[in-house]
């Protein structure tokens, strides 16, 4: 079952780009990363799909119904935690969680206070005086304090400290493994892979790739380091060869093809060392926007 379908999305402010003709799904229970650098319009598709701007064309829908015409009741169930949070800054965090549980049709109490003890938010002192990374934390508990089926995180840990940034992502694994399905926008790809099931990646407002994480590695480039007596750079300039550069003592590239062509190659020559490794997501990631 596809809990986000999304059919050939657009939106234009004006005459400016925001996105072109996305489409894709997303599944009941995985975790889908959404990557692709600033202003190339991951922000945009979750504001279309939460209702909180409207498509200029196409479609989309969250749980089987139409993304606007249901947006209200759709996101009783959703959970949001957008790339900037801004509060009424004189309130205490509590009373602002308070209010932001009051929308939601079920006691969110116990919820609230579990969530923010995992997220080591004090919930006593106001919001003008948290510093970015604290504001970020009060996102993380709003965006979950009433258990939602749905959870979108734009840029989710802009902020945080390396030990917050490691709780939060343990607290993201156990909302999907009790079957919440998380939207996860980055631009930060060692994230998106240690943390998602499939991925999407968005250019200049158009979707140019999606795939499972494992099978974009084995399907791109294999990255080659060769360390060998008397190697001779030229040897290696053959079909689905790139990036190729050498030093001191051997050479290192990129290819992507039948590995058996590196291999019979390899195999001629006085090895020291070789090393054929799958690219980082960061690597493939670059690929695509050279």
């Amino acid at each position: 079952m596809n809990v986000i379908e999304v059919d050939h999305l657009t939106k234009y402010y004006g005459k400016a780009r925001g996105i072109i003709d996305v489409s894709f799904q997303v599944e009941a229970g995985e975790i889908f990363g959404f990557i692709g650098p600033n202003g190339a319009g991951k922000s945009t598709t979750i504001r279309l799909l939460l209702s909180l701007i409207y498509p200029t064309s196409g479609s989309a829908k969250i749980f089987g119904r139409d993304c606007i015409k249901y947006g209200p009741a759709l996101r009783q169930e959703i959970g949001y935690l957008p790339s900037e949070v801004f509060y009424y800054e004189h309130m205490k965090v509590i009373d602002l969680l308070k209010y932001s549980a009051s929308f939601y049709k079920k006691d969110c109490t116990q919820r609230l206070h579990e969530l923010a003890e995992i997220m080591e938010l004090n919930l006593n002192r106001r919001i003008e005086d948290l510093s970015y990374g604290n504001k970020k934390k009060v996102g993380i508990v709003q965006g979950l304090l009433h258990s939602p089926r749905l959870l979108f995180l734009d840029e989710p840990t802009a902020g945080l400290d390396p030990l917050i940034q490691r709780k939060f992502f343990n607290l993201i694994r156990e909302e999907n493994q009790r079957g919440v399905t998380v939207f996860f926008s980055s631009h930060i790809l060692g994230e998106v892979q240690r943390l998602c099931n499939r991925v999407g990646i968005i250019k200049e407002g158009r979707i140019i790739e999606i795939s499972d994480i494992r099978t974009l590695q084995q399907n791109n480039y294999k990255k080659v380091r060769i360390a060998a007596n008397g190697i001779d750079v030229a040897d290696f300039n053959i079909e689905g060869v790139s990036k190729l550069e050498s030093n001191h003592d051997g050479v290192r590239f990129f290819f992507k093809g039948d590995i058996n062509t590196i291999v019979r190659k390899i195999s001629q020559i006085d090895l020291v060392d070789v090393s054929i490794e799958e690219p980082t997501l960061e690597e493939i990631f670059m690929h695509y926007y050279e």
